[in-house]
């Protein structure tokens, strides 16, 4: 039992000499958490962080077996899903797990902004939160052609053609993306390396930075909250009280993750034809829904105009104007204020009933 203890502490002096622990942990106790009828939506971002770790680990083990060419990507697919021992449950929870991360990360975003958490000081926070939305988008829209079935072959197409349009850089990097005028082995090999490679990358710098912008500034409080006065304000320490309680809705999240998986393995199309009839009804994934349906209500025409060039440039509008909020709504005016939270609830009730008319139609 001394050995042990001996042994015990060695290791601790070993890894406190190195890696600082102490340093650490007197950080980890020193952020407090606002405890309020909103804390909830703090468990967002560990909810996201805990999905990202499930797609990298399962990206990983798809990429033993997954061949990223024109004539093996689908049959690879079939054999992941098939052959190899856990594949569909592998590849399943790759599918599911990136669905859910753009929707926690989503959610995350709208539950910051109505708490206003883009507000001096933590207007870079918000910014590189913006971005980390922009990376997972670009996760999901280059990983959908891998499989390289007929739904998402049809649908990476038409998103690159609505891409082109874009002015300025549209068409350079639509060109860029496919490797030439059509959707070839250049497209699957670029996406490819986009997918494990380039995102990945950028991924990691701006969540480092993220994450660095969220412990300099601890956790933003609500209006409602900030002007209470100091009695009745309420803490909690994040360690070991907060993240004991992240630990556990990590856990259901996972649970949430394990049953979508059991219940509805994800399956794959037919092969891709390049030179088929793309498939009647064909629709993005549900993250790119609420645009393709926009696009769809915009007229041909718009006076001198083309009408989808209008909406992608009316679409560019309102994404800049959350990125250019922390400038206007330094909560130095209510008026500006409530404009602000008007404007998001707009957009949110807009994304979610285009998307859900899209999904029905």
């Amino acid at each position: 039992m001394v050995g042990d203890t001996r042994r015990g502490n060695k290791l601790l002096g070993f890894l406190e000499e190195r890696f600082a622990l102490s340093t650490l942990l007197h950080l980890a106790e020193k952020k407090k958490v606002p405890i309020h009828r909103h804390s909830v939506w703090y468990y967002m971002g560990g909810i996201a962080a805990i999905y990202l770790a499930v797609q990298v680990v399962t990206g990983i083990l798809l990429m033993v077996y997954y061949v990223p060419e024109i004539q093996s990507a689908h049959a690879s697919i079939l054999k992941i899903n098939s052959q190899i021992d856990f594949g569909w449950f592998i590849r399943s929870l790759h599918s599911w797990g990136a669905n859910l991360m753009i929707a926690v990360v989503v959610l995350h975003l709208f539950s910051t902004y109505f708490m206003k958490a883009y507000r001096r000081p933590r207007e870079f926070t918000w910014l590189s939160g913006l971005l980390l939305l922009v990376l997972c988008m670009a996760f999901g829209f280059t990983g959908y052609l891998l499989p390289w079935d007929d739904v998402s072959f049809f649908a990476t197409k038409i998103g690159l053609d609505v891409a082109a349009k874009t002015p300025v850089l549209g068409g350079i990097i639509a060109d860029l993306l496919r490797g030439g005028e059509a959707i070839s082995q250049a497209t699957i090999s670029r996406f490819f390396v986009i997918h494990v490679a380039v995102l990945p990358i950028c991924l990691l710098g701006l969540l480092g930075g993220h994450l660095l912008f969220v412990q300099m500034h601890g956790m933003s409080e609500p209006d409602a909250f900030k002007n209470l006065p100091s009695a009745k304000k309420t803490y909690e320490k994040f360690f070991p009280n907060f993240f004991f309680k992240d630990i556990l809705v990590w856990i259901l999240a996972l649970n949430v993750l394990f049953v979508l998986v059991m219940l509805a393995p994800w399956g794959i199309g037919p092969e891709a034809d390049p030179f088929g009839a793309a498939p009647i009804g064909i629709k993005p994934e549900w993250y790119f829904l609420s645009m393709f349906q926009f696009l769809k209500l915009v007229p041909p025409m718009i006076g001198p105009i083309e009408g989808e060039l209008f909406g992608i440039l009316l679409m560019g509008i309102a994404a800049l104007a959350f990125a250019v909020l922390p400038l206007l709504d330094q909560g130095q005016s209510k008026s500006i204020s409530k404009l602000a939270t008007a404007y998001g609830v707009i957009i949110a009730i807009a994304a979610i009933a285009l998307s859900v008319w899209g999904a029905l139609s």
